[in-house]
């Protein structure tokens, strides 16, 4: 055993609301009928923080990230309100990274103004792809012109870091028009593209009603084309599905696959947090439904449970992020984030790099190109037995 250090601290902030839950989306977002009840969960969001607060007494949060559902459906006077309560709360380090997740659906004229002087700072804007068929195929509530239009807010809100989020495999896309998507959306200079493949996620619509997707020969060539196309415009890709011009990384993504802490409030909301002092890993995870959780908050009721990390599942809870790094991971960030030495992983270490899946690097372990093609195998090799 090595000691635990406390890596960085981040603080999500789940915004469950949304217009319409898309065909493929799994995550943790309600369809809103009438109005937001939105001073009543700035209020539980704020109750939640102030819980969440005493165990991270003492250090400062480097990133905070609005996601959701649709985090743009909260006017800007919320979201300053949200910021102020924050900053009230918990120590913001002054040069934090802010980000706000946005659907072009859902930006009205001179909103982006008003979460820039919030303090936004950076925004997350799902544009998903320019092409109107798979948009309306997806379910999108946006055209591409939305998409357009949003983008320009952006530039004229002076908010110049900024992601834009386009997935491929789409249901019956070409690898022309995944191609389109990306000269499109590299049109409006972004200085960060997520770029992901669709996939069919248990307890979504298309997962029972699949669409038709391109096959594997299709998938792979639309892979490798789009790639060419941002490693020529110069972009680099520091993880699976992320790719970023020198500089405009997500700081707070990277905070995730580097097995960092973050507090997370809201419904639906997880959370990892450390504690030094006794050496336990935290895992929190709150209410899910949105009523259930403003109905707790109301009544000053818990609004989550936390349970610890065993052991054993350390070294898998810290590969199943950091092997979707281009860089891989360092051995001291290893022990100092897990509290074990690296030696618990010999077997699967030696076994990954005997199958070409790993290999080694000054510092630590990356996936090679095997490796990163057949993840899930990979990571898998670290799940305790």
């Amino acid at each position: 055993m090595t000691s635990l250090i406390n890596p960085p601290l981040a603080l999500y902030v789940h915004l469950p609301w949304c217009v319409r839950k898309c065909p493929y989306c799994d995550f943790n977002s309600h369809v809103h009928k009438g109005s937001l009840p939105q001073q009543a969960y700035v209020d539980a969001l704020l109750l939640d923080l102030a819980l969440e607060a005493p165990y991270v007494q003492g250090r400062s949060v480097d990133t905070v990230f609005f996601g959701g559902g649709t985090p743009s459906l909260f006017s800007p006077e919320s979201i300053a309100a949200l910021i102020h309560g924050i900053r009230a709360r918990v120590e913001v380090a002054l040069n934090a990274e802010i980000t706000l997740e946005a659907n072009p659906g859902t930006i009205e004229h001179g909103h982006f103004v008003g979460y820039r002087d919030a303090g936004i700072n950076r925004v997350s804007l799902g544009a998903q792809s320019f092409g109107a068929r798979q948009l309306t195929l997806l379910g999108r509530i946006h055209s591409p012109d939305d998409t357009g239009r949003a983008l320009a807010e952006l530039s004229a809100a002076g908010i110049v870091n900024f992601n834009l989020d386009l997935m491929h495999g789409l249901p019956e896309q070409s690898v022309a028009e995944a191609m389109t998507d990306i000269e499109r959306g590299l049109g409006f200079m972004p200085p960060h593209v997520s770029h992901y493949q669709l996939t069919l996620e248990p307890g979504t619509v298309f997962f029972t009603q699949p669409p038709v997707l391109p096959d594997e020969e299709v998938l792979e060539q639309m892979q490798q084309a789009t790639h060419a196309q941002l490693v020529a415009a110069g972009f680099r890709q520091y993880e699976v599905s992320a790719w970023a011009r020198p500089g405009f990384e997500c700081r707070h993504n990277l905070n995730y696959w580097q097995f960092g802490d973050y507090l997370g409030i809201g419904a639906g909301a997880h959370g990892k947090w450390t504690d030094s002092a006794e050496q336990i890993i935290w895992r929190t995870e709150k209410l899910k439904q949105p009523r259930e959780y403003l109905s707790q908050a109301a009544a000053q009721a818990p609004l989550g449970v936390q349970v610890a990390v065993p052991s054993d599942m350390r070294p898998f809870e810290f590969l199943l992020n950091a092997l979707r790094l281009a860089d891989g991971f360092g051995v001291a960030a290893f022990e100092e984030r897990t509290g074990l030495s690296v030696e618990v992983m010999a077997a699967p270490l030696a076994l990954a790099q005997r199958r070409g899946l790993l290999e080694s690097t000054a510092v630590g372990f990356r996936a090679t190109a095997l490796g990163q093609r057949f993840l899930n195998d990979l990571q898998a090799l670290f799940l305790p037995v």
